[in-house]
């Protein structure tokens, strides 16, 4: 098992887009990303990951999203085997919206 760092949402930008270097990461379902996410992020569902992994920049500043912090642990621990490194991004986006951060819809 990994020891898997997390980051509260204080600490992030409320955008990716022009975030060179950095990705943020939702591993949520395809509805849940349609109904709010956050913008520049890039969308790998939870069961696509490993099929996908050529997507994941292995040289950036990982961040990781899912709706609580679930899946995104368990996405984190398949990422650090296979060479990566990032963080949980600490209650997801319950605490994205609850802190005030921006949220985008749809695809």
């Amino acid at each position: 098992m990994f020891d898997i760092p997390e980051i509260p949402v204080t600490q992030l930008p409320d955008d990716f887009t022009d975030e060179p270097g950095r990705l943020m990461l939702d591993v949520r379902e395809y509805d849940e990303w349609e109904a709010g996410h956050v913008r520049g992020a890039i969308h790998i569902p939870l069961t696509e990951v490993a099929a996908r992994l050529d997507e994941i920049d292995p040289d950036a500043e990982l961040f990781v999203i899912c709706h609580s912090g679930g899946r995104s642990e368990r996405v984190l621990q398949y990422l650090l085997r296979n060479g990566y490194d990032g963080s949980g991004v600490a209650g997801g986006m319950l605490s994205w919206v609850q802190s005030g951060k921006p949220v985008e819809s749809g695809r």
